[in-house]
């Protein structure tokens, strides 16, 4: 057994805090804005279904994997992975996952800052009652005057990543749990406000049919693969957040007890956003599988013609500002934890330059929608001819760093990592429980992360290859 290591930026106060760190780190726009409109498009309950069994079978026993490397190595994702593969006797280029994991959180928080902003311009549009009244063509038109302005999303942009900064740049304690211990109970009180006035609007039943009735004709191949590949980036793996979360875990705290209930409520959070978006879209007779329009150009059309309409919409885009915020800190956080332990900079010095790096990186995105819409940098390769920087960034991150970030924690957990070592971190014993862990990382969850990587990317089309596809 190894001596414990302690890490130099302090420690959660227990469980409860790093399930709220670790549920504001997965629980974001992806669940609120990507989850139902992805639930749309695929059948609804069936989809639900088969996206509950890949949170089980993939999700979990990953994120178990990135929190217990976090938690022995006790330091920044890079460091860490450099500790632990001396530890084993592996190859220094494992140190290259911790840095990878690094720089994707980097690259994501750059965008997700961008969009974060959509949401809080939003707030006060619905709060001034904007969207009251308007047509489909009035809404797109407010959509495109807030994203064809540069100067306004450099703003938005701006007031985000100094919130965040805000945070991070106070400490474990002082900062991120103080910002989370509010944040996440006041996400979860408003999506039950959300769906209080959901239930009052009617349709309400059909809703919870459409999201909760399994009907497995509808489910294909592919919204297999989309629900693979949804079940493995709702919960931010493989982007260094949950790693250096892990780090800051007291020791005698279950990893798979705290995991499962993150992903617990992680899906709750999806459910509960499903909930209210459905019955909005029913009793409006929009379309419920609208894809990514639906939160920021097809719901403030309902929201601008219901009962309580100002009301309702100001609290869901405040929903998502707040989703938005606890999974911004988490990703700048490995950056900053890094600069700490090797520039010798104090944390608000650290989280000031990590955050100007990201603000500045960020201004490629917003000029995605304006002034560089028309700039295609790889449009000499086929499938990226219309990929804007944006677009391009989107697409490096969410279909090759993350699951390769992935992919190579549960291979380095379980075919790297002594078994005696990972055995002492989770604590659970040498049973079921736990082969079942080393069983499914060993064996089952790479080979779907792989499945799911090389159809995203276009490397292989299993749908077609299989003879899959929809009639």
């Amino acid at each position: 057994m190894s001596e414990r290591r302690k890490s130099i930026h302090g420690s959660w106060s227990g469980r409860l805090a790093f399930i709220l760190a670790a549920t504001g780190s997965a629980v974001g726009l992806g669940n609120i804005w990507k989850f139902p409109y992805i639930a749309g498009e695929n059948g609804g309950g069936a989809f639900v279904l088969v996206y509950l069994a890949c949170i089980a079978v993939i999700g979990i026993p990953i994120m178990m994997a990135e929190v217990l490397l976090g938690r022995r190595g006790r330091q920044s994702p890079i460091n860490t992975m450099r500790t632990l593969a001396q530890e084993a006797g592996a190859h220094r280029l494992w140190t290259w996952l911790g840095a990878a994991g690094v720089l994707a959180g980097f690259l994501i928080l750059s965008y997700y800052s961008v969009i974060a902003g959509w949401a809080m311009a939003y707030v006060f549009r619905s709060a001034a009652g904007t969207f009251s009244g308007a047509t489909a063509e009035g809404i797109a038109s407010i959509f495109e005057q807030l994203t064809g302005d540069p100067e306004r999303l450099l703003a938005w942009h701006t007031l985000f990543m100094v919130m965040t900064m805000i945070v991070v740049g106070r400490g474990v304690r002082g900062g991120l749990e103080k910002a989370v211990r509010f944040l996440v109970p006041a996400l979860f009180v408003l999506l039950i406000m959300l769906d209080g006035y959901a239930l009052a609007g009617g349709a309400f039943d059909q809703g919870l049919r459409f999201l909760f009735t399994p009907d497995f004709s509808k489910i294909t191949a592919n919204g297999v693969l989309i629900a693979m590949g949804h079940a493995f980036f709702t919960l931010s793996l493989g982007m260094g957040a949950i790693m250096v979360y892990g780090s800051y875990l007291p020791e005698r705290t279950s990893i798979a007890k705290t995991c499962i209930t993150i992903g617990f409520l992680d899906t709750l959070v999806a459910m509960l956003a499903g909930m209210a978006i459905f019955p909005i879209v029913f009793v409006n007779g929009l379309e419920p599988g609208a894809g990514p329009g639906l939160i920021f150009q097809t719901l403030p059309i309902a929201f601008g013609h219901m009962p309580g309409g100002v009301v309702f919409g100001t609290l869901f885009f405040l929903l998502l500002v707040f989703a938005a915020w606890t999974s911004a800190i988490s990703l700048i956080e490995p950056a900053v934890a890094w600069l700490v332990e090797n520039k010798g900079v104090s944390r608000v010095y650290a989280a000031v330059y990590a955050g100007i790096a990201t603000w500045g990186f960020g201004l490629l995105t917003i000029l995605s929608f304006n002034n560089w819409s028309d700039f295609k940098p790889l449009s000499f390769i086929s499938i990226f001819k219309d990929y804007t920087v944006f677009d391009l960034l989107d697409y490096l991150t969410a279909n090759i760093m993350l699951p390769l970030g992935g992919l190579l924690i549960a291979v380095f957990s379980v075919w790297i990592m002594k078994r005696d070592d990972s055995l002492q971190e989770l604590d659970m014993g040498d049973g079921p429980a736990y082969r079942l862990w080393y069983g499914l990382v060993r064996y089952v969850t790479p080979v779907a992360v792989l499945i799911v990587f090389l159809n995203v990317t276009g490397l292989i089309d299993f749908v077609g290859l299989f003879g899959l596809a929809e009639e």
